[in-house]
């Protein structure tokens, strides 16, 4: 019974961090663009040169 008062505010700690990261990283944009990523992998254009 004493190790619930240790885990549980371990627990909402670790929830409320995981929380504020995904809320940070919605403030910074990291989701605006997701489509963006999976075209730019497959465009093969010509402006890039080839390593020599």
């Amino acid at each position: 019974m004493t190790a619930l008062l240790i885990i549980i505010p371990v627990v909402l700690l670790v929830g409320l961090m995981a929380l504020g990261a995904f809320m940070w990283s919605l403030r910074a944009g990291q989701y605006e663009d997701m489509d963006g990523a999976a075209q730019r992998i497959l465009d093969d254009s010509a402006d890039e040169h080839p390593p020599t």
